[in-house]
């Protein structure tokens, strides 16, 4: 019966140091281990983890790379580069699609990119007028080329 007893004692651990709570913290949190694998590599209780993930990982966020706030503006003047970038890459497309006639947008992008490069183009003629205006050679589009095939 001693032996059952002991195999229900309390186990005890010796004192982790911040260091290695704060790394065994930002291991878990970079997914480069699992808690379960933490507890059993260094011998501590997954509670202790959990609890020390808690309590550290505000701080170990805090010490490692920039504020929330400046994540944020720097994240939103990306978006404001790409949508510069977005933008101007439709109004080539728009512009292509007068000029030629060839409706490209409608084959290669999805639908509301496709929509989006639509209303561009609709804005350049009601800039311009007439495509006449854009330089275009009125050549017939594709339709017109395989309407006049069949008619021969």
């Amino acid at each position: 019966m001693k032996a059952q007893k002991e195999h229900w004692r309390k186990k005890s651990y010796k004192k982790a140091t911040l260091e290695l709570k704060l790394f065994v913290v930002d291991q878990i949190q970079n997914g480069q281990i699992s808690t379960n694998f933490a507890s059993k590599k260094y011998d501590i209780p997954r509670t202790t983890i959990s609890y020390w993930i808690r309590k550290y990982s505000t701080l170990v966020q805090q010490n490692t790379g920039m504020s929330k706030n400046d994540e944020i503006k720097k994240l939103r003047e990306r978006i404001e580069e790409l949508e510069f970038l977005k933008d101007f890459q439709q109004d080539i497309i728009a512009d292509m699609e007068l000029i030629t006639g060839v409706d490209m947008s409608k084959k290669s992008l999805p639908e509301t990119l496709a929509n989006e490069i639509e209303l561009k183009k609709k804005n350049i003629l009601k800039e311009n007028g007439s495509i006449n205006v854009l330089g275009s050679l009125n050549k017939p589009s594709t339709k017109d080329s395989k309407r006049n095939k069949n008619n021969k």
